[in-house]
């Protein structure tokens, strides 16, 4: 029994250690809606802008971004490599769920939802008459895998 208990608590610790080690902050930080640097996003189809937050979505650590869509804005159906938290700020966001999934399927989100997807999850996402900005949490490396490779901007 002593054992046992030894050994839950040893992997509690080496848990905690590990998820210390992906969300690694040198200093505390403030975010400012005015101060966000926002650029083009080259993995949504034009029109989208990132700001980065904290940590790098490229890297095994946690991250968190967020994403403006301009109005009548679509994300074409996707998965991502790793699971993600998506938080709507502003706006209203649509999302539906599938490889095929379109406005027939979808539902509004509006700011305070949030919203869970499990990693290679397939999903689409898109806007209507305003702007929307949202923020996404995970731990990388992130990704996107458009369903069809057609829809993927970087290879146009």
């Amino acid at each position: 029994m002593k054992t046992g208990l030894i050994s839950v608590a040893l992997i509690g610790l080496a848990t905690s250690a590990l998820a210390q080690d992906v969300f690694k902050l040198d200093a505390m930080k403030v975010f400012k809606p005015d101060d966000l640097v926002w650029r083009d996003n080259p993995n949504f189809p034009k029109g989208a802008q990132i700001a980065r937050l904290v940590g790098d979505a490229s890297k095994p650590e946690m991250f968190i971004n967020r994403s403006k869509f301009p109005p009548n804005y679509k994300v074409p159906p996707h998965t991502h490599p790793v699971s993600e938290v998506v938080t709507v700020i502003s706006g209203g966001l649509w999302h539906a769920m599938g490889e095929n999934c379109g406005a027939e399927k979808g539902e509004l989100l509006k700011p305070a939802a949030i919203f869970a997807l499990p990693a290679k999850h397939a999903h689409c996402v898109w806007t209507t008459d305003q702007e929307t900005i949202v923020q996404i949490q995970g731990i990388g490396p992130m990704g996107i895998t458009y369903t069809n490779p057609d829809d993927d901007p970087r290879k146009k």
